[in-house]
């Protein structure tokens, strides 16, 4: 599968996009890029325009203004869409999300619909994180996994790879979500519909530069979505039927 789209959401990452674009690049070349600009107030977008001006592969979306996560990957779905993708990737820009994985990624969605990047899979892979960020974030997807059932390591994991038959079977109109709650409601969107999940395991290693977009509220969306999710979901806990 070589027509593979890397979609990289982007606020204030000046200091990133040249850098990940080429690790991107490196390590799949015949890979294309679609920056998700969220109106970056230091100049991000017009260092992207810069980018594809010389390249063809890169690709670029303006938001009128921060929208978040959630929206800047639905955009980014469905510009895919609309083009000859075979598969779609969600991958930060800010290198805690190794582009070396990605041929990992494309060798896994041989025998799945969607391939999450695992950070617990087999043991804990990451780097530079303080303890407290890390029992948060393995706390979530244990309170994940109890309440909706799902049986994925890592539910809040951005690093994933899906078929385009994924993104086209969903309505992305109805994914409410916008921060880290996201990628929860994605990986349980595409596992209510029965598709197959398999997980690989990456190393994640925090932001080289920039700063982090996590927030108070960005947790208590986490924190509610899983609910939403068990209701939207009839109360069930797995899927009705494999999608064939």
């Amino acid at each position: 599968m070589d027509k593979a789209l890397v979609i990289i959401p982007t606020y204030d990452e000046k200091d990133n996009v040249r850098a990940i674009a080429k690790a991107v690049f490196e390590a799949h070349p015949p890979a294309h890029i679609l920056f998700v600009d969220d109106n970056s107030p230091d100049g991000t977008g017009r260092i992207i325009d810069e980018m594809r001006a010389t390249n063809s592969s890169i690709h670029v979306l303006h938001q009128e203004g921060k929208k978040g996560l959630g929206r800047a990957y639905i955009s980014g779905f469905k510009w895919a869409l609309g083009q000859d993708y075979d598969c779609i990737f969600e991958m930060d820009a800010d290198f805690s999300h190794d582009p070396r994985e990605i041929p990992n990624f494309l060798e896994a969605i041989e025998k799945a619909d969607l391939v999450l990047g695992s950070r617990y899979l087999n043991g804990i892979r990451i780097t530079n994180w303080p303890l407290c960020r890390l029992f948060l974030s393995k706390g979530a997807a244990t309170y994940v996994r109890i309440v909706t059932g799902m049986p994925v390591t890592d539910p809040t994991g951005g690093f994933k790879c899906y078929r385009r038959e994924v993104l086209e079977k969903i309505d992305l109109d109805t994914i409410i979500s916008n921060g880290y709650s996201f990628q929860i409601e994605m990986t349980h969107t595409v596992w209510m519909h029965g598709f197959r999940i398999n997980e690989i395991p990456i190393t994640f290693e925090d932001r080289r530069m920039g700063h982090s977009k996590m927030s108070s509220a960005i947790c208590r969306e986490a924190v509610l979505i899983v609910w939403r999710l068990l209701s939207r979901s009839g109360l069930r806990r797995r899927p009705r039927k494999l999608t064939q």
